[in-house]
């Protein structure tokens, strides 16, 4: 039997992974304790997506279990042992504002709940392929001190500098710099996932990811950049936008996208790789310009409010050079534009 264990199951990444690889294996193992409920209130719980699963796929299962449960967690491993081919570990306190309110809380999920998911892995499936998602946080603030121009609507990078063409590539440094004790956390997962990849020569990808986003997202004000700025255009609640003029530029990459760079990696897996996952020069957009594309979509005027206060380790702009990945696998390449993602998250909303 073949065996996908896929954590955070019920958040944008794990519920797009359950979906993609019902049908490529014969069992999708999902874990998840809705824990963004916890994090975010309400209206970030999880719960409509994971009963989504298990009411479309007869071939999932859910586990309401914490990752940081060493027990728990290696029960599921013992459980189905080496018939787990596949581990994708989406779960993870994602916030940096969030993450300075309780540190211990942000460590614990992010780092050791990452540790649980390789060490269980390593000793009952070590021949599986482990997926992690990281985030460009582990580069902290670094992209700031880059050569930046103020334009009109967005911060861009100077056009003579070597990132202007792609983006910023894997080669940034992740050290001096203020991460947030969010990116701090993630660094400490992410360089764990790559050892136990070059260390143990586990079949490990790392994905560093821009802005992840999709229908399935369940935004809120501290995390989910469209899928909480769409929400607001279509409610008219008060947005605000925390500094740099609401000019910095995220780039954003469509769920289906990351899960189909998994897909790919899983079928021709390296160890510990690490790859950035972002909408590329593809899909980006500063706070204004998506502002904007909200308001062109819903047809309702924006309402937010600006403050000159920026979130601390905040990026001025980021966009991601996915070219080490379309290198090493060429068969792929993104689907999802940004105003048709926007769409989409504007139509389910709407029906929801």
């Amino acid at each position: 039997m073949k065996v996908a264990v896929i954590t955070g199951a019920g958040g944008l990444i794990g519920s797009e992974s359950a979906e993609f690889f019902a049908d490529k294996f014969d069992l999708v193992v999902g874990i998840d304790n809705d824990m963004r409920q916890y994090f975010f209130g309400q209206e970030a719980s999880t719960n409509w997506n994971v009963q989504n699963l298990k009411n479309n796929f007869k071939n999932y299962k859910h586990y309401n279990i914490d990752i940081r449960d060493q027990k728990e967690v290696e029960k599921i491993f013992k459980e189905y042992n080496t018939d787990i081919k596949l581990v994708v570990h989406a779960a993870a306190q994602p916030s940096h504002d969030w993450a300075a309110k309780e540190p211990f809380t942000d460590f614990t999920v992010n780092a050791n709940g990452t540790l649980n998911m390789l060490e269980y892995t390593r000793l009952h499936s070590p021949e599986a392929v482990f997926i992690f998602t990281s985030t460009n946080k582990v580069y902290g603030d670094n992209p700031n001190f880059l050569p930046l121009v103020e334009l009109e609507t967005r911060w861009e990078i100077d056009t003579k500098h070597p990132y202007y063409k792609n983006g910023i590539d894997e080669h940034l440094s992740l050290d001096h710099t203020k991460h947030s004790v969010f990116g701090a956390s993630k660094v400490a997962a992410d360089i764990m996932a790559q050892e136990y990849g070059r260390y143990f020569n586990m079949n490990v990808g790392v994905f560093r990811g821009g802005c992840l986003t999709g229908p399935k997202h369940s935004g809120a004000q501290l995390h989910g950049f469209l899928s909480y700025l769409m929400k607001c255009a279509i409610t008219g609640k008060q947005y605000t936008i925390f500094g740099y003029k609401g000019k910095q530029v995220r780039d954003n990459i469509h769920s289906f996208d990351l899960v189909n760079m998994f897909w790919q990696f899983y079928q021709n897996p390296k160890h510990g790789e690490a790859y950035n996952a972002g909408g590329g020069r593809f899909a980006n957009c500063s706070m204004l310009e998506a502002i904007e594309l909200c308001e062109q979509i819903t047809g309702n005027k924006f309402n937010y409010i600006y403050t000159d206060t920026n979130r601390i380790g905040d990026h001025i702009w980021y966009i991601s050079d996915v070219s080490k990945f379309k290198k090493d696998y060429p068969a792929w390449d993104f689907k999802y534009d940004l105003e048709t993602t926007l769409t989409q998250i504007f139509n389910e909303m709407k029906k929801r």
